[in-house]
């Protein structure tokens, strides 16, 4: 039967991992297309209809909700919110709804307004439910704990998208990782033994993105790329002779295990498929918590000696670090900054523990009573913990936004990138690989330099310009690169400390109103109404005043808390029983 269905990916939060301000610089609107919304596509019946709506490119419309017979919607923890706007939506054009991906995954049983959960790998799952749809016996929930083969996956339909309007392509390699950390979900969705599609498989998907007309970065989305090197040097080797037959289109990122370090024909591998950007867990430099978290993998050798190995391949390590382990000792902070400065890491994502569901550690807090709610999946800045640590929590809080403000701070972003810089030029890079100057690179260099010169970081900004040219003058286009993306890092930081401060503004504001209300409407007060009106007037002005000052950024993160609290100003004063003169 022929359907109209409309798939949807929910809007990402402004996060530091959504680029939102740096993606201004090359004139594209978000970061990378909706990968497993493109794969469903493809599994998806030749004689259905299909439009895709990304809302971080594009608003989600009501006429478009109506065209549909049914939405398809798949969304992280962190769209969580813009997935629940999108499905009220779709109640009240009356549409079904069928979801899956992480967040619905973990959290199904409190999602209200889906008709249909087709969960876990599609491959497996999506079938199933197709069937049942046809013969009018669609259930409320397909689950399937199988892990299939990835020779199953379709070629996803990147023809539903405008791909000029992203940074960077998506494409799949493997699933699942062969390591055992405690706080990751990865191994609990993918399982620990990595599964891999063939080097024809994967070699026919970069076809078909290049088939499209994009050229520029592709991004591997794997958790852990490395994880069945033999498979990886494979595909690495074909990838390669790609790459040299289409005069290196593509540049390539991912994310993979510190242990990536320890194989030299592995680096070297990837250098040669134009590899230029690796993500890597690092998480802390303390031994014993890595040990505690099972995160074994980077004992094996000193972190800071595998991370400089991989740069002076020319390969940029990103790294992901977390503060909030039991047993940390409050240097940790100063731990983490002193580590990220000597790694020469310039994007460092620095996050707050979280007891994500349906781990090993979420299932070790609950038996120990210690999970307080839920998590929204953002551990960079809701400065919330969905549990009680064992660092009083105010430490905690307090030292990891020290932290933050330490590491995006502009004299230590620039001092890092510079770092790495200087080890691109000391190490044995392969200068043989073509990197070709298009006009959009130009562009973007103009931008940066009429916008960056003049910010308040401007000083920081054209000093280490200048000194990448003392250095290098062929990796000054990296370096551009490096001040675009900080200049997200740093403004995003910048937005959610003052954020923050206008958050504790208004608790502080509003316990002092209820003091003086309490005190207003006591037995002993002849407070009369008109005069507590105009003393809790008195609180709001400057609240109201600080807001208004706020730029638009970081009034979009308070602004929903700004409007809560003068609501709740109003009902102290409504629940009064105070008379005017």
């Amino acid at each position: 039967m022929k359907r109209r269905v409309l798939l949807v990916s929910p809007r990402i939060p402004t996060t530091y991992w959504s680029y939102k301000y740096a993606l201004p610089f090359v004139k594209r609107k978000a970061l990378l297309p909706p990968l497993g919304l493109l794969t469903v596509a493809a599994l998806l019946p030749e004689d259905y209809e299909l439009r895709l709506v990304d809302m971080n490119v594009a608003e989600l419309r009501r006429e478009e909700v109506e065209w549909a017979d049914m939405v398809f919607l798949s969304a992280m923890l962190v769209q969580q919110q813009s997935f629940d706007e999108a499905v009220a939506l779709c109640r009240e054009c009356g549409k079904p709804v069928v979801a899956g991906g992480p967040y619905p995954i973990s959290s199904f049983e409190k999602i209200e307004g889906v008709d249909h959960f087709v969960l876990d790998e599609a491959e497996l799952t999506l079938p199933v439910f197709l069937r049942d749809l046809e013969q009018g016996q669609a259930k409320h929930i397909y689950r399937d704990e199988r892990k299939p083969d990835l020779s199953l996956t379709p070629l996803p339909r990147f023809d539903l998208v405008d791909v000029t309007l992203y940074e960077s392509m998506p494409l799949q390699f493997s699933r699942g990782c062969p390591f055992d950390c405690e706080f990751c979900d990865i191994i609990e969705m993918f399982g620990r033994k990595p599964r891999t599609k063939s080097p024809e498989q994967f070699l026919r998907e970069v076809d078909h993105v290049y088939n499209t007309g994009f050229r520029g970065s592709l991004f591997i989305v794997d958790d852990n790329f490395v994880g069945n090197k033999h498979k990886v040097k494979q595909l690495l080797r074909s990838l390669v002779s790609w790459q040299r037959e289409h005069r290196y289109p593509f540049t390539v990122s991912t994310e993979a295990s510190i242990t990536l370090a320890q194989d030299e024909e592995l680096l070297d591998l990837m250098v040669s498929a134009g590899f230029t950007m690796v993500f890597i867990g690092i998480e802390t430099p303390d031994a014993k918590t890595l040990a505690m978290t099972h995160k074994t993998q980077n004992l094996r050798e000193d972190v800071l000696s595998s991370v400089v190995r991989i740069q002076k391949k020319g390969i940029e390590v990103s790294g992901g670090f977390i503060v909030g382990f039991d047993g940390e000792e409050e240097d940790i902070f100063e731990r983490q900054k002193t580590f990220i400065q000597k790694a020469g890491i310039p994007t460092a994502m620095v996050g707050l523990l979280i007891a994500l569901p349906n781990t090993q550690l979420y299932r070790r807090l609950k038996r120990e009573g210690r999970i307080l709610a839920e998590t929204r999946g953002n551990n960079t800045h809701d400065f919330e913990l969905n549990f009680v640590p064992q660092m009083p929590r105010g430490k905690l809080l307090g030292g990891y936004k020290w932290l933050l403000a330490q590491v995006f701070s502009p004299h230590n972003y620039f001092q890092r990138s510079l770092t790495l810089i200087r080890r691109f030029a000391k190490g044995k890079r392969d200068r043989s690989i073509p990197r070709s100057i298009r006009l959009r690179d130009i562009l973007a260099l103009l931008r940066s330099l009429f916008r960056q010169s003049f910010s308040f970081y401007g000083y920081h900004y054209l000093r280490y310009l200048i000194q990448v040219l003392r250095v290098d003058t062929t990796l000054f286009a990296r370096a551009v690169t490096l001040a675009v993306r900080g200049h997200h890092h740093i403004r995003i930081t910048r937005e959610i400390l003052k954020a923050d401060a206008f958050t504790s503004m208004i608790h502080e504001t509003l316990a002092a109103l209820r003091r003086e209300v309490e005190v207003a409407t006591s037995a002993r007060s002849k407070v009369r109404r008109e005069e507590l009106e105009a003393r809790i007037h008195a609180f709001l002005r400057p609240v109201r005043r600080a807001y208004r000052g706020l730029s638009r950024g970081v009034q979009r993160i308070v602004g929903e808390a700004f409007f809560d609290f003068e609501r709740r100003c109003q009902l102290l004063l409504q629940g009064t029983s105070l008379s005017y003169s």
